[in-house]
């Protein structure tokens, strides 16, 4: 008979919450951030159904279905923990996902990301391919695709988890040099432009009601990461996705001169092969992308004790 079994980290999680009553406490004896314990703990309430814990200002209590689970399954944590320190057992081996994702969102948003990743899992490792080819064309299967949408391929399970806008961005120093106090100032400025989005400038120009300016010189890049690095450079102005610009803007590296007009954009969705949509690790890696998201535009996830 096939065991049924939850993610074991976030078990161990809920395990040291539980026994101690606080996330914070939990966090400490696990040696991780207190946003890894939530985390956790929320992936074994969606894996199970359920809710095991009630949110109550800066503690948690367990609900009565929860405390029954603790009361069962504590022991078993003591008895692996005994049995492991009597044989000397050696560390678990690694487990490796595999994702594949655009290179400007990697570089810009998931790579500064995934050091915390490592801290909560240590024992999961990350294999970061990047491309721009369409979910159906990838010539290899990954447990976990990033892209954007939302949109529909046979055999994929599609989840967004990161939204943004497109705006004007540039360096504090730049601004220093020639004020943006309205958008008509822009003519005194170069336009940063990348090759595979030429309609980004054009589109917003016309929101702004200008569409017939005329900038004082325009670039353009291959790549969006080198648009977005020529800014940071004092180049030029460019149009920045709030979601891959969020810590530039967090860090003054940028700054938005304008309250508005803001461009419509694609979310970022994972896309993940039916098959693996169940895989342990795939469901860990999609709700901590989940949860990155929520933060990265400023709506933190259920987080106490």
């Amino acid at each position: 008979m096939k065991r049924v079994l939850p993610p074991l980290n976030a078990l161990r999680a809920f395990e040291a919450a539980g026994r101690l009553g606080s996330f914070k406490e939990a966090a400490a004896e696990l040696h991780v951030t207190h946003g890894a314990v939530s985390q956790q703990v929320r992936l074994l309430e969606e894996w199970l159904g359920a809710s095991l814990f009630e949110r109550h200002n800066r503690r948690v209590v367990l609900t009565p279905a929860a405390k029954a689970y603790l009361a069962e399954i504590g022991p078993l944590f003591e008895h692996i923990s005994h049995a492991t320190a009597r044989y000397g057992l050696p560390e678990p081996v690694s487990r490796t996902l595999s994702v594949n994702a655009p290179a400007t969102f990697t570089l810009r948003w998931l790579v500064p990301r995934l050091a915390k990743f490592r801290v909560a899992h240590p024992d999961v490792d990350v294999k970061v391919e990047t491309s721009n080819e369409p979910v159906e064309s990838l010539p290899v299967t990954y447990e976990v695709i990033i892209r954007g949408g939302p949109d529909t391929f046979y055999g994929y399970s599609m989840r967004p988890f990161l939204s943004e806008e497109r705006i004007p961005v540039c360096s504090p120093a730049l601004l220093q040099r020639l004020p943006l106090r309205t958008p008509d100032d822009i003519r005194q400025h170069t336009l940063l432009n990348t090759s595979s989005l030429p309609r980004l400038w054009p589109d917003w120009l016309a929101r702004a009601n200008i569409a017939a300016l005329t900038p004082a010189a325009a670039l353009t890049f291959d790549h969006f990461y080198l648009t977005l690095q020529a800014a940071i450079d004092g180049i030029g102005i460019a149009m920045g996705p709030t979601a891959l610009i969020a810590d530039d803007l967090a860090a003054g590296r940028l700054v938005a001169p304008f309250a508005g007009p803001r461009l419509a954009s694609r979310s970022y969705c994972t896309y993940v092969p039916d098959e693996k949509s169940g895989n342990e690790l795939v469901v860990l890696f999609r709700s901590w992308l989940e949860c990155e998201g929520a933060f990265t535009h400023g709506d933190s996830p259920l987080e106490a004790g």
